[in-house]
């Protein structure tokens, strides 16, 4: 049963919302424009303000229903962080669009307000002040995912550490960072577009 639930938090990840908007919108492939990726930076880039919202909306919802899911089920921590891993796998590498889907960023977000919703909105509360402040997506989205780890240390209430949910943090960063890893060249350089910008 346990496995099955992996492989429905898989089928939760890849559901290709960015994909879907792309050619509902605008009969495109959003895949072959900009960075390539299903994600709502890339959708708001080249389909609208509109589309992107929808997109990041439902990419959030699928960590969210994943780990609902898990603890409706009474998992224990180590399953819930399976699950949400099988469908965070499943948003950036979706069987059905040829293994190329989002960076990992909304769907990470939902995954982590079903884990720990406190954890979540505060994570959300660094990507929105650097956002703010630079209004670059790859930067805020990195820097919410280095502060990730951290958060999550923070939140645990003295012994009361949860070893899964601390290691799944580390990998969601490390995750994130990877799919960011041209994004950060862009940024070394200073060449990263901001939002607006092509």
């Amino acid at each position: 049963m346990n496995l099955l639930i992996l492989f429905f938090g898989y089928l939760f990840g890849s559901f290709p919302s960015g994909y879907l908007a792309g050619r509902i919108a605008k009969g495109i492939d959003i895949r072959s424009l900009g960075s390539g990726s299903t994600g709502a930076t890339n959708v708001l880039r080249h389909i609208g303000k509109r589309a992107a919202i929808i997109v990041f909306l439902l990419d959030v919802f699928k960590g969210v229903l994943s780990i609902l899911l898990a603890k409706y089920l009474l998992l224990n921590d180590s399953w819930q962080v399976a699950i949400g891993l099988s469908t965070l796998i499943g948003h950036i590498w979706p069987i059905w669009l040829n293994w190329k889907g989002g960076k990992a960023v909304a769907t990470g977000l939902g995954i982590f307000l079903g884990l720990s919703w406190q954890v979540g909105l505060a994570t959300l509360g660094v990507f929105i002040i650097m956002i703010t402040l630079f209004r670059i997506v790859s930067l805020a989205s990195v820097s919410a995912s280095l502060a990730l780890p951290l958060i999550m240390f923070l939140s645990f209430s003295g012994s009361n550490i949860s070893l899964p949910f601390l290691i799944v943090s580390l990998l969601a960063m490390i995750l994130v960072i990877w799919r960011h890893r041209e994004n950060i060249v862009r940024l070394i350089r200073g060449k990263e577009p901001r939002i607006g910008q092509p």
